[in-house]
Formats: C-alpha cells, structure tokens, sequence
C-alpha cells in the first residue's frame, strides 16, 4: 500500500505524464536533488528568475510525502508558537510565523497564477478539542489577532457537534483562511511550470555521489551527471546516506492514510462540513470530505518504524469508527503510508550546508506552507535578493540519535497519547 500508483492522489491526476530518466552530462547553474515540493518550490522562483534549473527524482514528481498527504494548507510549524519563541526569542518566533503565512500565500498564488484549474481550493479548517478548554482557545485567538494580526474564531461544542456528529469532541478553534486541496495535482502542475520555464526534471534518476567541494558541483546518477554552480539536497523523509550529515539530523516518521468507499449517506451522518479537520493530540486524526462528499480521506498515527504495519487498513478503521461509531461498516477503499521528516527540535531544516550547497526538509508534518516558503528562501539566498533563510539557522542539523533517538521518539509519543487519553476520560467524566 505504500507504492505510489496507489494513494488516493494518483488516481485521481489529471496529468500522469512520466519524465525520462536523466542520461549523459549537462550543465545548469542549478541542480536540485529531489522531487517534492520543496524542490519544486525553489526550483520554480529560480526559473522564473532565468537560472537554468536540472531537478533530479528517484521515483516520480511527489511519489514521497508530498503527494500523499492530507493536503491541508495553513500556517504555522511542527511545534508551538510557544515553543519556538522559548527557543529562538519573541521578534525571531514572529518573524518565522509570518513565513508561514507567507507560505500559503504562495500556494495561493502559485494556483491562481498557473491556472490551476484541477486543483479546487476549500476553505476553512476546524481544530478540535477534545476536552473543554474555551478559555484557552479565546486566548489563541486573541494572540493571532494581537501579533499577526490573523482572524480566528471559536466555535462552541454545540456548532462543533452539529457538524461532527461526535461526543468526543468540544470546542474548535476555526481558521477560514486555510484550506485543503489536491497536493499531488498540485506538484505534478509546478513540474509542468518549471518545463515552461526551460527548466529539466529527471524521473527514475536517484543520485548516486556527488562532489560539492569545488566551485563546480558535480552531481551523478547511474546513467549521467550534472554539473552547476549550486545544489539544493531536498530528499525530504526519504533522504538517504548522499551526505552522511544531513541523514543523521532528520528521523523518519511513517503517517498514514486510508480512504473509505463511497457511501455519501452514512458519511453524512458523521461529517457534515466539507472543511478540513484536525484534532488538538500530538498525533491527532485529520481527515476531510472528497469527491463532493463521497468518501472520506482520513488520516494519523505516527511510528518510527518505517516498514508499513500488517493490517494498516483495520488498524486506521479501529481509529475511525472510536470517533464516529455511525460509520461502523463503511468499506475501506485503501489506505497507505509515507515518510515524514522530524528533526528532534521539530523546526524545518533549512540552510546553507557550505558555498552553493543549501538543504531545505525536514518538516515534520506540516509541509504544505513550509515547503513553499522554504523553496521560496533558499531560491532568494541562491539568487542574492534575501537572506531570509537565516532565520531558520538557530535549529540546524542536530543528530537525531541514531537508534536511540528512534526509541526516545516513540516512547514520547506514547507518552503523549497517554496524557492525551487522561484529558480525554477526565473530559468524559465531567459531561
């Protein structure tokens, strides 16, 4: 279930167009290893800004997370506002949150300015408590107004539940301004720009060594080369022992996905929003209506085990249906895993790792606006216009551990579903 023909995403494309392999030697100033948004991201401002682009992918554009996930697009990070100001300093922790809106902006107008009809975007997104906490979500509220100067609102159990038909669920925080959409249509469609733009991208090519050392890099496949001034490595959860540094600052973490049949009547007695929704766990669920209502795209559950789990689509179900028992023998179509990139302080990892040599990953789960606006960064540093991407420096390449920093990432993470769980039954208790 984790191959790439059968998510979802890929069988509803509107371009399945496949790339040749890259073959002999060719020059660019610019060659990006790696397939994903990120990639696709930086290597879109660079052609449009006339750099001569070479973009290098394994499998196909988005086989990874990028083309496989919820396909939620909103600001903010894989940890805390909070979090990151304790770390970095309250203008720094402003600054890097306002790249994250920045970030959907430029999906935005990415979409519109490409034309991207295929790609329908739906407003609004509801993050749900599940225990009662009004007061809390009033002050987040109050925080994004007061700072950022961003509208949310909080929505009563009663509103919350006469739209999810669920009694583990109270208060939610609503955003109107993100959205979800179609990320896998969206990828294949900035490929398809940055080939208007002159630009080259290589399916099946997986980089096999590199030299980054001289003002020349030269970057090898099993069938030819690159040569260019600048590289970008963006191999996201899938980044391999290519540079031994960058491997050992992320630990891959598998998510997964299912899809239910199409049973617009029993889903309807369940969820009733076409909005985007997400839990306040840890490792909450996040799922969302498709096809008009149709079925149900629903996602969660984090691992470190990076094989996919025997019974992954009765294990998603049991996750399901403890949420919404009306849906209790609603067919599961598929369901499927991917990588995610963690770095242990769970800030995007994004930089220059020496001259004309930047990485940009590492996004633990929240993707869809940082990849933008980390694409965006790095192309600026490339190009000399900013140096924005300083402002991720203070997180850097941290070791993830090894093996140890495997165990630890999940004993936390099941912790975290213990103390979720607690807040929960003291919740139920007090109904």
């Amino acid at each position: 279930m984790t191959g790439y023909g059968d998510t979802y995403y890929t069988r509803t494309l509107t371009d399945s167009s496949q790339r040749s392999p890259l073959e002999g030697t060719i020059s660019a100033d610019v060659a990006v290893i790696g397939g994903g948004l990120a990639a696709l991201s930086a290597a879109l401002d660079l052609a449009r800004a006339g750099r001569s682009v070479v973009v290098l992918e394994a499998e196909r554009v988005g086989w990874g997370a990028s083309g496989r996930n919820g396909g939620f697009v909103g600001p903010g990070y894989a940890t805390s506002h909070a979090n990151i100001t304790r770390m970095v300093g309250p203008q720094r922790a402003k600054d890097l949150h306002r790249l994250s809106i920045e970030g959907v902006g430029i999906i935005e107008d990415n979409i519109d300015s490409l034309g991207m009809t295929d790609n329908t975007r739906v407003y609004g997104k509801m993050s749900v408590l599940r225990y009662h906490d009004p007061h809390g979500l009033a002050r987040q509220c109050e925080m994004m107004k007061r700072e950022f100067e961003y509208d949310l609102k909080v929505m009563p159990t009663d509103a919350v539940r006469d739209v999810l038909r669920s009694p583990k669920y109270y208060q939610a925080l609503y955003d109107p301004a993100s959205f979800h959409f179609h990320p896998l249509n969206y990828a294949r469609s900035l490929a398809t720009a940055i080939e208007d733009l002159n630009g080259r991208i290589f399916e099946g090519s997986r980089v096999t060594g590199c030299e980054i050392d001289g003002a020349e890099k030269v970057v090898r496949t099993a069938r030819g080369e690159v040569r260019a001034r600048d590289v970008i490595l963006a191999g996201g959860g899938y980044t391999d022992d290519l540079i031994p540094r960058l491997r050992r600052s992320i630990l891959p973490i598998a998510t997964y996905v299912l899809l239910t049949e199409a049973a617009p009547e029993r889903i309807a007695e369940a969820v009733r929003t076409p909005m985007a929704i997400s839990d306040n766990r840890r490792a909450g669920d996040y799922y969302r209506l498709v096809e008009e209502g149709a079925r149900l795209l629903w996602g969660g559950r984090i691992t470190t085990r990076t094989t996919e789990p025997r019974r992954l689509a009765d294990m998603m179900q049991r996750t399901m249906i403890s949420t919404y028992p009306q849906l209790k023998g609603v067919r599961l179509e598929t369901a499927w895993s991917g990588l995610m990139a963690y770095a242990r302080h769970l800030m995007p990892l994004i930089g220059q790792l020496r001259p004309g040599v930047w990485y940009v990953f590492g996004f633990g789960g929240r993707g869809m606006n940082t990849t933008a606006i980390g694409g965006r960064v790095i192309a600026e540093g490339i190009l000399g216009t900013s140096d924005r991407y300083r402002l991720y420096e203070p997180f850097g390449l941290v070791w993830n551990g090894g093996l140890f920093g495997l165990a630890a990432a999940q004993l936390t993470y099941w912790t975290y579903q213990a103390m979720d769980l607690a807040k929960e039954r003291q919740a139920a208790r007090a109904a």
